[in-house]
């Protein structure tokens, strides 16, 4: 029951964090960042969502909702990728989040087959997190590698300049998205 009561309101949150940080600087909320919002909440609050209480999970949606507004907008920014779903932005950044807040509060009066985090007494769950991240991003980033070169040898992985300036709608799959009537 813990889980789910915790799913729901760190999404919640996550809304509330992400629109926040959009109407400080866009002086407006959009529904997509509602949207983004909520996702981020969720991502957040999955590696902890049967270890931490409700009032942690309006924290760890918040943040994550707020966290991830960053991710977004100013890390694919400044490091310039593809990234039209904002999957890196949303998942990487707000796992990235979610398994450091499990470590901060989780606690065993939630889960006693759980461990206490860093708010309850034991900081060793907070390195054991930050190493399992360390090692998911290391084996992430090494298997995608090797997987982009074996696919690079039987097909294209970017789409040219000329294909884009198209669309890729019509240069991949010979279609258009949107038809006016």
């Amino acid at each position: 029951m813990d889980a789910f009561i915790n799913t729901n309101t760190a999404a919640a949150a996550g809304i509330i964090g992400w629109i926040v940080i959009e109407w400080l600087i866009n002086k407006k909320p959009t529904m997509l960042g509602a949207v983004s919002g909520a996702v981020a909440g969720l991502v957040a609050i999955t590696p902890a969502a049967g270890f931490v209480t409700p009032a942690a999970s309006i924290l760890i949606g918040f943040l994550g909702g707020s966290i991830c507004y960053w991710g977004v907008f100013w890390v694919k920014g400044k490091f310039g990728y593809d990234d039209a779903l904002d999957a890196f932005g949303l998942h990487g950044i707000g796992g990235t989040w979610g398994g450091i807040a499990t470590g901060l509060f989780a606690t065993k009066s939630v889960n006693s087959a759980g461990a206490n985090g860093l708010f309850y007494g034991d900081p060793s769950l907070v390195l054991k997190q930050l190493i399992a991240i360390v090692a998911t991003y290391l084996f992430v980033g090494t298997v995608s590698y090797i997987l982009i070169k074996v696919v690079k040898v039987f097909v294209p992985v970017r789409a040219n300049e000329q294909e884009e300036s198209l669309g890729l709608d019509i240069t991949l799959h010979g279609e258009k998205a949107y038809h006016e009537a």
